[in-house]
């Protein structure tokens, strides 16, 4: 417990995205610049574009976690430990897709739970994919499909933490 939890995106969790999508903007924009055909150009940016959104995935930087601070997230900050009212583990279908999500529960607004606020993005971060949404009723929503554990084993990891740091 003493080294905390990191977590950054799992290699095979959404890379193939990225890659995907990298390889069509190339493809796109050569064909556009050997041929001149206009069709292209747009396709190229459209699929440049969501391969920038996605690049967080293949960056191997820790996203989300927790030590004897507190919870941190990437884009948002460092909430401490004493802000957290409750850790849960959210199931939601989409269809036939199973989507979990762990949910923290603020104490107070967010604004006034972070130590550290990470929310002021460089300009160049502003359109990359972010590991959490703020839900209502200051719930803090992290997806956890991208990340290598099981979502068990994340939420069982963090509710511990919670018990033994607060």
């Amino acid at each position: 417990m003493s080294r905390g939890f990191a977590l950054p995106y799992g290699a095979n969790r959404g890379g193939f995205r990225f890659y995907f999508m990298a390889f069509v903007a190339l493809m796109s924009l050569g064909i556009y610049v050997s041929g001149g055909q206009q069709f292209f150009l747009p396709l190229g940016i459209a699929a440049g574009s969501v391969a920038y959104y996605f690049y967080p995935l293949i960056e191997g930087r820790p996203r989300f976690g927790a030590n004897e601070y507190g919870i941190f997230c990437d884009g948002l900050g460092l909430i401490p430990w004493r802000e957290v009212n409750d850790i849960l583990l959210r199931t939601f279908a989409v269809r036939n897709i199973e989507n979990k999500e762990l949910h923290i529960q603020l104490k107070r607004d967010l604004d006034h739970a972070l130590i550290a606020d990470w929310r002021r993005q460089p300009l160049y971060r502003i359109l990359m994919k972010l590991p959490w949404k703020l839900g209502p009723d200051n719930v803090v929503r992290i997806r956890l499909e991208p990340f290598r554990p099981d979502p068990e084993q994340i939420h069982s990891t963090m509710t511990r933490l919670w018990h033994y740091y607060r």
